[in-house]
């Protein structure tokens, strides 16, 4: 292939998170600090969990099973961390209302609204994509800049820069709004949003093993995206839900 090639590859993986870091993340620094951690954190995490697993890779068996349980350890450690991610964030809010509250006083600023709070869970699970996306995409996309492609007999119907390209874009979509779905589960007590963000990780996670089948990726790819869909939807009505729920008590008050 080319140097075109292998930048649109790269771009299939992370247009959409470089459109949506332009359009909404790079208009206020703490956003782009929130970015900026949140992919720092998600990185380290991901080599942490490929140094474990270093040990026993590869794998000298054809069956499924070992990457299944691979898989279901390393979504539950990053389950894990997502909490850990969310009490690190109340407590930063927690110090930042005290300094707008007492800035307040002399220039009548309102503390963090609905939509601040909701921007930094998206740049937290931007930062997540993207780390995602880096850490199995555009790592290997090195050799897709040079004369030739590369495909591979499991799934010789596409590239496999493509395939990793295509994969990395629906967990990034996946990831990016799963933080914003989980972040209103956490703050509001909501057991829906929080058991549906690892529902929908895991999933997605084990869906992955289809690939392992001939032809699999033909089926595995379409039912990431349905996925990637349908946490897409489930944000977009919460997020409505909350801001109508807002607008409804500022209008009675």
């Amino acid at each position: 292939m080319t140097v075109i090639a292998g930048i649109g590859y790269a771009l299939i993986a992370l247009g959409p998170s470089l459109s949506l870091f332009v359009s909404v993340v790079s208009k206020k620094p703490f956003l782009i600090l929130t970015v900026l951690s949140s992919t720092l954190l998600w990185l380290i995490s991901l080599i942490v969990l490929s140094g474990v697993w270093r040990a026993f890779l590869p794998l000298k068996t054809t069956a499924w099973w070992p990457y299944a349980i691979l898989i279901i350890m390393s979504i539950a450690f990053q389950e894990g961390l997502r909490l850990l991610f969310w009490k690190a964030y109340k407590y930063v809010e927690g110090r930042l209302e005290d300094i707008l509250d007492a800035f307040a006083d002399k220039v009548s600023k309102p503390r963090l609204f609905l939509t601040d709070k909701m921007q930094i869970a998206l740049a937290g699970g931007l930062g997540h994509g993207v780390a995602h996306a880096v850490f199995f995409c555009l790592s290997l996309l090195t050799p897709a800049f040079g004369r030739a492609t590369f495909f591979v007999d499991r799934c010789s119907q596409l590239p496999f820069f493509l395939i990793s390209a295509l994969i990395a874009l629906a967990f990034v979509t996946i990831h990016t709004f799963s933080m914003v779905i989980a972040f209103n589960g956490y703050a509001e007590g909501n057991k829906v949003d929080q058991i549906f963000v690892p529902v929908v990780h895991m999933v997605a996670g084990m869906v992955t093993l289809i690939n392992l089948a001939s032809g699999g990726c033909v089926i595995g790819i379409p039912l990431l995206y349905f996925l990637a869909m349908l946490t897409l939807m489930h944000c977009g009505k919460m997020v409505w839900r909350r801001l109508t729920e807002t607008r409804s008590r500022q209008s009675g008050s």
